[in-house]
């Protein structure tokens, strides 16, 4: 190994916990999770969800916690510490280093989509939104992906906070942030709610989320609860591991990791309830699809008493929730620049910063339909029709499960016993049954969501 351990730590196990549960509640979360779940029939996958973060997220987010505190390193270099310990292949590292470049390309596309809600900020508060017709609501989003300046400029927002808030280092830095930025976006939440509650059909949106109606779940959803309880949690993208490097010794895995995955499916549930009241209540359609957050509810927002206000900070919510997200998926790639080339913290940062801005070009100028972008491709299970489609489905459909695949397999498999019962430090049965979930349930699972994803199964 010819790179120092990390030496920075968390301040406490609380500041580990909300740094984590804002990494993982993002913009899948509250954009992805509702139109989701309305796809797919409402309270029987909600319940299949659940069951699918405790049997394989959670333990899969238990295995990267323990590479990244075992191995003290940013990932690649962290699952070849792990691997090089248990006297097996360096390769291994490869795990690491996937995570990582997945984590950064996400990003890259991600920071986009933020500009989006930064954008939808602009606009509700301006007041644009109100009274409008679907056809004037829609035209607002059309002409927002159509343009590459206003897409380049929220983008540059993004990341332009986001290495200010990295820049700073992970006390100075991402713990502030996450301390005052997650709180804020569960109270608006909750105000949010309760507001929907009033407004809209609270009744209609609890059956729809609660009420399990099997006949209305598919193979198909099944399959979409497991993926998206795999991805929700940030797996595979870097964040745990690298969080996880920075965990102290004398904190429980365990317990952090569960209420890590607690504080992600409540945000979810409560974005729900934010959501489908006023969707039940304005007459609007919950399977919308992904247009549920900027031309549905723009819909909704512009008719009901307080809309400007209520979509104002609706969007706010949105983009604190990208933010946190951002903030962690660029912290991999930042510590193994300051690893690799040994520079200090501030032009590590900017140089991640700048390449993803770079980077992100791709997905502005595919939106804005430039023509060099513009692709007819037919991809395994999926045509196409832009460079952005194709970082998409390469990490989406690729590279998340297969990273999330081979950590499964570094922890459960390449790792041995002692050193991974020494990081957890548990009582015997919860170490054996999270060792079943990650060697056999979770590894089929990811393989099943790979197989979907790239069409060689269909449900």
């Amino acid at each position: 190994m010819t790179t120092t351990t990390i030496s920075s730590r968390w301040s406490s196990r609380l500041s580990f916990i909300l740094a984590s549960a804002a990494a993982a509640v993002g913009l899948g979360n509250i954009w992805k999770f509702p139109y989701i779940v309305g796809e797919n029939g409402g309270g029987a996958f909600v319940l299949v969800y659940l069951l699918c973060i405790l049997l394989i997220g959670l333990p899969v987010m238990m295995a990267e916690v323990i590479i990244g505190r075992r191995g003290r390193h940013s990932p690649g270099y962290a699952a070849k510490a792990v691997a090089e310990e248990s006297e097996r292949s360096s390769y291994w590292q490869i795990a690491g280093w996937l995570g990582m470049l997945t984590g950064f390309l996400v990003l890259s596309f991600y920071a986009v989509i933020a500009g989006w809600s930064l954008a939808y900020v602009s606009k509700s508060a301006q007041g644009l939104f109100q009274q409008q017709g679907a056809d004037s609501i829609n035209q607002i989003f059309a002409d927002l992906l159509s343009s590459p300046a206003e897409l380049t400029l929220w983008q540059t927002i993004i990341i332009a906070s986001t290495v200010l808030v990295v820049g700073k280092g992970i006390r100075n830095g991402l713990e502030r942030a996450v301390r005052f930025l997650l709180p804020t976006m569960v109270l608006l939440l909750l105000i949010m709610a309760v507001y929907a509650a009033q407004i809209g059909d609270f009744g209609a949106a609890m059956r729809f989320m609660f009420a399990p109606d099997f006949d209305k779940l598919s193979i198909g959803g099944v399959m979409i609860a497991l993926g998206h309880a795999f991805f929700s949690l940030g797996l595979a993208s870097g964040v745990v591991i690298m969080y996880g490097a920075y965990l102290p010794k004398s904190t429980s895995i365990v317990q952090t990791s569960l209420w890590i995955a607690i504080a992600d499916t409540v945000v979810a549930l409560l974005a729900g309830l934010v959501i489908f009241p006023i969707v039940f209540g304005f007459s609007l359609t919950p399977s919308e699809g992904p247009g549920l957050i900027f031309t549905t509810l723009p819909l909704a927002f512009a008719d009901m008493p307080g809309g400007q206000w209520i979509g104002t900070l609706f969007f706010i919510m949105l983009v604190i929730a990208a933010f946190t997200s951002a903030i962690a998926m660029i912290e991999s790639s930042v510590a193994f620049i300051e690893e690799k080339f040994s520079l200090s913290r501030w032009p590590a940062t900017i140089s991640a910063g700048v390449v993803l801005w770079l980077l992100g070009q791709l997905t502005v100028q595919s939106f804005a339909g430039t023509g060099w972008t513009q692709l007819d491709w037919q991809l395994p299970g999926k045509a196409a029709h832009s460079i952005f489609d194709i970082i998409d489905y390469a990490t989406s459909s690729v590279l998340l499960p297969l990273g999330g695949l081979l950590l499964a397999l570094l922890a459960a498999w390449v790792m041995k016993t002692q050193h991974s019962e020494d990081e957890l430090d548990t009582q015997p049965w919860i170490y054996h049954l999270w060792l079943l979930c990650l060697k056999y349930i979770a590894p089929i699972a990811i393989v099943m969501i790979f197989m979907q994803l790239i069409g060689i199964i269909q449900f």
